[in-house]
This record gives C-alpha cells, sequence and structure tokens, in this order.
C-alpha cells in the first residue's frame, strides 16, 4: 500500500467512463486534479460534467488539450485501445509527444508492447471490480519503464490501494492475465461446488457460509457465491468481457508454451455461456446456469 498525494495542478485526461472507469475519474478529480473526459456514448459524459469534469467532443481535442500530461484509458477491448490512440480521428492525430498513456483495460500482451514502442505507456490493469473502483481500493498491475512508473505512481495511487511494478512494458497485462486465469477458472469451481451441495439436498446458502472462513474461502465464493445461491446475475462483470480475459490468456499461454487441459476447460465453459447461449450480458458469476 502507497500513500496518495494530492494530484492538485495536474491536468488529466479520462477516456472510457464505463463502470470501472467513472468512478477512476471520480477520484482522480476529488484529488485535485483537472479532469478533461471523453466517453463514445454522452450520457456519462454529462454525468462527469455534472461532477465538476470537462467533457470534450473528440479525442484529438482532448489530446491537445492534456498536451505532455497523462491520458488514462478504461475500455473494453484490444481493438478499441488501438482505435481509440492510435486510428482514424483518434489521440495520436494531436498528441504531444511527451504525453503518456495509462491503460487501465485488459489488453493483449503482444499489442501492449508494440503501443509502448511508438509512445510513452504504462499497462496498469487493475482487479477488485466495480466495488474496488468504488472504494479506490483497486489492485493494480503495472509494466513499464521504471520512470513511466514513477510518473505514474500519484495517479495509480489515486485510483488503487495495492500498487506493483511488474517490470517493462506488458508486465502488468500477464499479471493481469494471471489473476483472470485464476477468477476464470474459481468462479466455475465455486459455481458446481454450490450446484453440487444444492443437487444433494444440502442448502447451497448454508453450505457457501460454512465454506467461508476455511480454506476454501475466497472473494469469488464470498460475493459470487451470494449471487449464485440468490440467482442474481445483473451484470457487474460482464460475462462477454469474462471470456474475452480467457481468450487472451490462452492466447499468451500458447506464445510461451503453457498447455493446460483446465484452460481449454475454462475457454470452453466461456464459449458455451457468451457465445452459444447468448449469456455475455450476464454478471460473470452466472456461469452458475451452466450447472442447472
Amino acid at each position: 500500500m502507497m500513500t496518495r498525494e494530492s494530484l492538485n495542478g495536474q491536468r488529466i485526461g479520462f477516456v472510457g467512463l464505463g463502470n470501472m472507469g467513472a468512478p477512476m475519474a471520480r477520484h482522480l478529480s476529488a484529488a485535485g486534479a483537472s479532469m478533461l473526459v471523453w466517453n463514445r456514448s454522452p450520457g456519462p459524459r454529462r454525468t462527469a460534467e455534472s461532477q465538476g469534469m470537462k467533457a470534450v467532443e473528440t479525442l484529438p481535442e482532448l489530446a491537445a488539450a492534456i498536451g505532455p500530461g497523462v491520458i488514462c484509458l478504461n475500455l473494453t477491448t484490444t481493438d478499441v485501445v488501438e482505435s481509440v490512440v492510435f486510428g482514424k480521428s483518434g489521440l495520436f492525430e494531436k498528441i504531444d509527444h511527451n504525453a503518456m498513456i495509462i491503460d487501465f483495460g485488459t489488453t493483449s500482451v503482444p499489442s501492449t508492447k508494440s503501443f509502448a514502442q511508438r509512445m510513452t505507456w504504462v499497462d496498469a490493469p487493475v482487479s477488485g471490480g466495480q466495488v474496488g473502483a468504488e472504494a479506490a481500493t483497486l489492485s493494480i498491475m503495472a509494466g513499464g519503464s521504471e520512470s513511466a512508473f514513477q510518473r505514474a505512481l500519484p495517479i495509480l495511487c489515486t485510483v488503487g490501494k495495492r500498487v506493483t511494478h511488474l517490470g517493462p512494458s506488458g508486465s502488468g497485462q500477464v499479471t493481469k492475465l494471471a489473476n483472470q486465469l485464476i477468477v476464470a477458472q474459481t468462479i466455475d469451481a465455486v459455481a458446481q461446488a454450490l450446484r453440487l451441495a444444492e443437487l444433494s439436498g444440502v442448502d447451497p446458502a448454508a453450505a457457501r457460509q460454512a465454506m467461508l472462513g476455511g480454506f476454501a474461502d475466497s472473494r469469488i465464493l464470498d460475493l459470487h457465491g451470494d449471487r449464485m445461491v440468490r440467482r442474481d446475475f445483473v451484470a457487474g462483470g460482464r460475462a462477454e468481457w469474462q471470456l474475452k480475459d480467457v481468450r487472451l490468456i490462452v492466447e499468451q499461454a500458447a506464445a510461451v508454451g503453457l498447455r493446460s487441459p483446465t484452460l481449454d476447460n475454462s475457454l470452453d465453459q466461456w464459449e458455451e455461456l457468451v457465445v452459444t447461449r447468448s449469456c455475455g450480458d450476464l454478471d460473470h458469476s452466472g456461469l452458475f446456469t451452466l450447472y442447472e
């Protein structure tokens, strides 16, 4: 855990005001930063303006206004990141050569390394979900040069509680994929366990309570297990984004020669939920429905 610093006097750009990005931008504003924000849909932009931030109409306008400062991204996929930064009418059209990008999303490792060759770039994917974003208690896994990390650190410490520099560009994304490998397969294990209890005539809510505090305890058993018991699959973290991450894990595993039957099975499960059953809009705890 690192000390949070005032961001007074800093002008920071933020692109992507979804469930995670909106509270993160709000924390940066509360810490004293002058925030310029952009979002594809206008609703979140209007909300940000009502909270004292300035919304801009175009990405080049945001880049020009930030100048040699920092622009944060919280976007859904690698393709969207590339389009927003380097695509037509993207940030790169007006970006200052001394500007820095902090990518808070989960983005392909090879693409991240490629982006970092074109400009100063810190990959800083986060874990902790919407709850962590709202509370500014996210775990942040950072990759990039030491100088870039130190420059990003006051921002990272404002939105997160645990900030770790893992090494050069791409290291943060590798660590986030390792995190998501655990998450994806643990959701599946919790779903199986609670359904096994239920089919065997044991109250799954009571079974979950019994396991909490034991060796099987985890945030997933606590939070997602509760959702599974209640059959409440309103999306916090969407299943389609979990599948996106698992596909990136499989890509990285293939690149480094890791063979894993359980990872192959995990990919099959998420493909079944999202693609075959068209349930990508469920919370990722909705994997439980495969066992009903």
